[in-house]
């Protein structure tokens, strides 16, 4: 196991050398969503009963940061090794591919619950938000981010150069987590998208992540935790099996 804690320590310093921009800088652009948001529309719409606006954005900005940026530090940290070459570095020891996948899984993370305290740490100093359930708080924190470390492993591997990977976070990360209910209950649009959120994974992560806090939700959170914890059981099993196969690392 000391190849996997030497690589784990690797992923983890790899941001925190830098963590005014991996995690002082989403803390401040969720901030800005919040003031943005919440002073155009407070007051004006209700999410849940007895839930107001601001309120309802806090958890939904703070899980929409920690997923990108649970994204963002796997398919960074793959994107860099393998076009600087030092991807070898972890191939040639003898890691197996369960050691190298859970280490880039929890130093990712380690980055989004570091992210996410600092949006919640900050947002509650200008809007009280209750905290009904932790426990699901925490379910819904670890599975949601893990479906997007592991979309962050996959882009990384798949990925051949920097605009490949600025692709997939561009058109497909960013645009499912904004259109996850961050910003409003899906029960007040049209049918036809409240079915097409249905499909979005991210939804479901959001929406629990939600209920933790209010104790209401759009979706049984029993619900949504078994869809959310089944698509990062696909998304890992996918991903071990790439990295069994050295598919674009070792080829």
């Amino acid at each position: 196991m000391s190849g996997f804690r030497t690589l784990l320590y690797k992923e983890v310093l790899r941001f925190w050398k830098v963590s005014f921009q991996t995690v002082a800088a989403p803390v401040l652009s969720a901030l800005l969503f919040l003031l943005v948001f919440s002073h155009a529309l407070s007051g004006r719409l209700e999410p849940f009963p007895g839930v107001g606006y601001a309120q309802f954005l806090v958890p939904g900005l703070a899980m929409m940061a920690m997923l990108q940026n649970a994204f963002a530090n796997t398919s960074s940290s793959l994107i860099q090794s393998k076009i600087t070459g030092n991807i070898v570095f972890i191939l040639l020891p003898p890691l197996g591919p369960g050691e190298i996948f859970a280490a880039y899984l929890l130093a990712a993370l380690v980055r989004a619950v570091a992210v996410g305290a600092g949006v919640f740490a900050a947002s509650v100093w200008l809007i009280p938000v209750p905290v009904a359930q932790p426990l699901w708080i925490a379910a819904f924190a670890l599975v949601g981010c893990g479906i997007c470390a592991v979309l962050g492993i996959l882009a990384g591997i798949w990925a051949e150069k920097f605009d490949q990977l600025a692709a997939f976070q561009n058109f497909l990360v960013t645009p499912l987590t904004f259109l996850a209910g961050v910003f409003y209950s899906v029960h007040s649009l049209p049918p036809f998208w409240q079915a097409a959120s249905h499909l979005n994974p991210f939804f479901y992560a959001i929406d629990g992540f939600r209920f933790g806090f209010f104790g209401q939700s759009d979706v049984a959170p029993g619900s949504s935790l078994a869809i959310a914890t089944g698509a990062f059981a696909a998304l890992s099993f996918l991903t071990l099996q790439l990295l069994r196969s050295g598919y674009k690392l070792r080829n």
